[in-house]
Parts: C-alpha cells; sequence; structure tokens
C-alpha cells in the first residue's frame, strides 16, 4: 500500500510510513531539545558565575577590587553565553511546541534560517571561550617575558570561579558546534536523494 503524503506549498514532500527513517527523525529531534536547554542552562550558568564574579584585595593600604568588566575577554564571554542562552531558550521552546503538536518543518527557507544562525552562534561562542582561556591562562601563570605577573596569586577566589564559569562556557559551545551539526542534517537531507522520502512526526 503506498505511503500517505503530505505536501504544504512551499515545502518539501514529506512520506508518512518509514519506520527506520521515523526513528531516526525522533532521535534526531531530542537530541536536538536536550542540546538546546543544555546550553540554555549552562549558558545562563556560565554568564551568571562570570558576571557576579568580585573580589577585594588590600594592596599596599589600597582596595583594589577584581571583577569580570576588567577584562575585555570576560565581558565578551558573558554577552556571548547571554545571547546564546536566549536564543537556544527560543528554539527550544520552538522544538517542544513542534514535538507536542506533532509536526515538522520541511521549509527550506527556515531550515536555512535555523542552520546559519546555528553556525554563527557556534562560532561566536567558540571565539568567546577561546579570548576568555587565553585571558585566564595569564591571569593564572604571568608572562614573565613581558613582567606581567600572577593576578591569580592575589585573587584566588576570582580566579577560581572564573575557571567555572570557563568550564560551563566551554560545554556550551561544544553543544553549540554538535547542534550546527544537527542544523546541518537537517537542512541538507532535504536536498539529497532521499528528499520527501523521510518520515515526519514532529
Amino acid at each position: 500500500m503506498r505511503p500517505e503524503v503530505g505536501v504544504r506549498p512551499g515545502n518539501v514532500p514529506v512520506y508518512y510510513g518509514g519506520g527506520h527513517l521515523k526513528a531516526v527523525e525522533r532521535r534526531v529531534k531530542v537530541a536536538e531539545v536536550v542540546l538546546r536547554w543544555v546550553i540554555f542552562g549552562l549558558g545562563v550558568l556560565g554568564a551568571a558565575l562570570v558576571s557576579s564574579d568580585t573580589q577585594v584585595r588590600e594592596i599596599f593600604s589600597l582596595e583594589k577590587k577584581a571583577k569580570f568588566t576588567d577584562m575585555k575577554a570576560l565581558v565578551f564571554l558573558v554577552i556571548a553565553n547571554g545571547i546564546a542562552a536566549g536564543y537556544s531558550l527560543i528554539q527550544g521552546v520552538r522544538c517542544v511546541v513542534s514535538m507536542i503538536k506533532g509536526t515538522v518543518l520541511f521549509n527550506k527557507a527556515w531550515a536555512w534560517v535555523i542552520f546559519s544562525c546555528d553556525q554563527v552562534m557556534a562560532y561566536v561562542t567558540l571565539a568567546a571561550v577561546g579570548a576568555a582561556a587565553q585571558s585566564a591562562v595569564l591571569g593564572e601563570f604571568g608572562q614573565s617575558e613581558l613582567q606581567w605577573m600572577k593576578i591569580c596569586n592575589l585573587y584566588g577566589k576570582f580566579c577560581t570561579q572564573v575557571g567555572e564559569g570557563l568550564v560551563s562556557s566551554f560545554v556550551v559551545s561544544l553543544s553549540m558546534v554538535s547542534l550546527s551539526g544537527l542544523s546541518a542534517f537537517n537542512l541538507f537531507r532535504l536536498y539529497g536523494n532521499n528528499k520527501g522520502k523521510c518520515s515526519g512526526s514532529w
């Protein structure tokens, strides 16, 4: 018996009835939902850890307060985490709603938008983590050739909390890279030889 075909204007035809492909579709969708909510949670956590981090030390009878705004790389990290968390929240809600309604998005234009946004966010989070990690290394070990002292010897608590924020941000960036791979899969399968032959129940 010929499987049921569902077509919407401007979309790729969707065929229902392929058991194996249907299972693959569901696994991909579940993985996307999990990754988006992981990015949201850890993005908020990383931004909160870094932005709320302060420590006051008395140096030569003068109080000096260390905060994340003293390092531009940390400011970039907080902003990147905030943007990634907000973006993932929006996309996560979209994914959950589509699963509840049992709909599937096969519009090529919208698939391109999601893919492009995920790619941009992956690059932004990786760049932010890389810049913050470099600053953290300088703070921990200094640079003797340039006579840069080890800041973490003076602000141990501050550096520890920044490190925790960096770990959360690193997981965010890896999750964003994995998510961009899923977005590429969701997009380019619409152009393959099997387009229109995959099942959709979400």
